[in-house]
């Protein structure tokens, strides 16, 4: 058995001396880091998730052994597991990591977002589910010197807001129980859903109708409506807000379609090879 000289690292190939032949085929790989990037590669691939058993098989490493490698990574949150079948998929750690990402998609929904805010008035907004609340990655707000605006970087409940029943409506109900268990549901008005049963139901009326509504129920004041932008591969959502004295319940419907127009070009153009021309004043 060799002696390991100080600082050399146990997991790395044998070391060869520069300028010695055959040293520009030395072999700089790490064994555990090798496998790291198996695991997230075949979590990449996946759609539903993948088993304890997937995972151990792509490795080549024991059960035991690939379920640390999988606690480690759920715990910095490049891995979550679902808790009602135990399958593994990507976290959202890797968001804060694809920073440019998060910023292409402030850009190409910022045009789409200023056209809907001109046209309706109001203020309009970009949101994406982070840990158990969502944060606001843009807002265009209403020109009005009274307007429902929060501030760039802030955040809101999922619970209570149209946004985060947008984001909600299209994750695994494991996942959703989780995070409401995670964040509770405090009660912000008198119409702030506080029951994870009635959240599921409202969820379900989500998915069938296309959109998700907040109806006083994080302002008392305020009333917003939001579509997923279900097209991405981000927990993402976009919405309009207003104060509900000057956006009556018989507009959500014209509304939503609008929001579900501005969605399908946003994703259209996260799509394309190449960015679509910014929409000008007139549509």
């Amino acid at each position: 058995m060799r002696a390991l000289a100080r600082g050399e690292d146990p997991e790395a190939g044998p070391a060869e001396a520069p300028g010695v032949p055959g040293s520009e085929e030395r072999d700089y790989s790490v064994r555990a880091v090798e496998r790291v990037c198996s695991i997230l590669d075949l979590l990449q691939e996946s759609v539903n998730g993948v088993s304890l058993m997937a995972v151990a098989q792509a490795t080549d490493l024991p059960k035991s052994s690939a379920f640390r490698y999988l606690w480690t990574l759920e715990a910095h949150r490049y891995v979550e597991r679902e808790a009602s079948t135990g399958l593994f998929r990507l976290g959202l750690g890797f968001a804060g990591m694809q920073s440019r990402q998060l910023e292409v998609l402030r850009e190409r929904a910022r045009p789409w977002l200023e056209k809907l805010r001109d046209e309706l008035g109001e203020t309009t907004n970009l949101g994406l589910l982070d840990g158990d609340s969502v944060i606001y990655l843009d807002i265009i707000e209403s020109r009005r010197g009274v307007r429902l605006a929060a501030t760039r970087g802030s955040r809101d409940p999922l619970h209570s807001t149209a946004l985060g029943k947008a984001i909600a409506a299209h994750l695994p109900e494991a996942r959703v129980r989780e995070i409401l268990a995670q964040s509770g549901m405090p009660r912000r008005t008198a119409n702030t859903i506080t029951s994870v049963e009635d959240y599921l139901v409202e969820l379900a009326r989500i998915r069938r109708s296309g959109f998700a509504v907040d109806n006083g129920e994080n302002e008392v004041d305020g009333r917003c409506v939001a579509v997923g932008l279900t097209g991405t591969r981000l927990p993402a959502a976009v919405s309009f807000s207003a104060p509900a004295a000057r956006f009556p319940l018989q507009d959500i419907e014209k509304v939503a379609a609008a929001l579900r127009d501005l969605a399908e070009r946003v994703c259209a153009e996260l799509a394309a090879p190449a960015p679509a021309e910014p929409p000008g004043p007139g549509g």
